[in-house]
């Protein structure tokens, strides 16, 4: 939808800096009001994870890529956390604000179609970051797991948040009704995120199951973080932000055109 307000005529000059800045900063708001839901209990559900695994496997286990295998576990769950909470944040936004009726507050300021996506995908990628750094100061006090290649994990964290957060918001547009979000996530976001490597190293797969690995995003974002945490990866770090990047670039395109159009967000 074309925001009501004149674009070729807008006060603010070719960017609106403080819509944008107040959008973003409703969507960090937002989730930061009930921290505990959305910083504490993804901390919890990682820690529970490597319990589990921990208990299942057993110290016995062999070593993955020449580390401990909850060494090698740590970034997989660490990305896994992140991108389902950078998901979750831009989906439900704007799933809610839709079934509320409540869609037209953000739709009629003077926001260009950009502005709109840039507001909400900032929400996605800070809840992304403050998950990760709430996470992996966990694993420092629990594993004493420090960044080898800090730069590399932070990009990658970034990309992570970007990319779910694009994918979020594209499904909370499409999505009418919360049914349609919880078959979207179980069906495609759950799937993409537990078959790409996260518990594993996907050279251990038959190749036909190898070669499909390597075509999903999220492979390359635990990937690159793995490479960012303990400093060995299943593919070049600069393959996956390539392949991430892309990606990412390509959703947001999408998303700008539903937004420039309208497309199943007008009553």
């Amino acid at each position: 939808m074309q925001n009501l307000s004149n674009q070729d005529s807008r006060r603010f000059g070719a960017v609106n800096w403080m819509g944008l800045y107040t959008l973003a900063q409703r969507e960090t708001l937002r989730f930061l009001a009930v921290w505990t839901q959305t910083l504490l209990a993804p901390l919890v559900t990682a820690g529970l994870f490597l319990l589990i695994f921990n208990i299942a496997i057993g110290p016995g286990r062999p070593d993955v890529m020449g580390v401990p295998f909850l060494t090698f576990l740590a970034p997989g769950i660490m990305m896994m956390t992140v991108i389902q909470n950078a998901f979750a944040n831009t989906s439900s936004s704007m799933v809610i604000a839709k079934v509320q009726g409540n869609i037209v507050d953000t739709l009629m300021p003077p926001l260009s179609p950009l502005e709109i996506l840039l507001g909400y995908l900032a929400g996605g990628v800070v809840r992304g970051v403050l998950i990760a750094l709430v996470v992996a100061a966990a694993f420092a006090l629990v594993l004493g797991l420090l960044p080898q290649n800090p730069l590399v994990a932070v990009v990658f964290v970034i990309m992570g948040g970007a990319f779910m957060g694009a994918l979020g918001l594209l499904a909370g547009i499409f999505a009418n009704k919360f049914d349609q979000m919880a078959a979207i996530t179980n069906f495609i976001v759950t799937p993409l995120a537990f078959l790409s490597g996260t518990f594993y190293s996907v050279e251990a797969l038959p190749p036909l199951l190898n070669r499909l690995s390597h075509v999903n995003p999220v492979f390359y974002l635990i990937d690159g973080l793995r490479y960012g945490m303990i400093g060995v990866s299943d593919s070049s770090p600069l393959l996956g932000l390539a392949v991430c990047g892309a990606a990412t670039v390509l959703i947001c395109g999408l998303i700008w055109q539903m937004l420039r159009t309208g497309y199943r967000l007008k009553a």
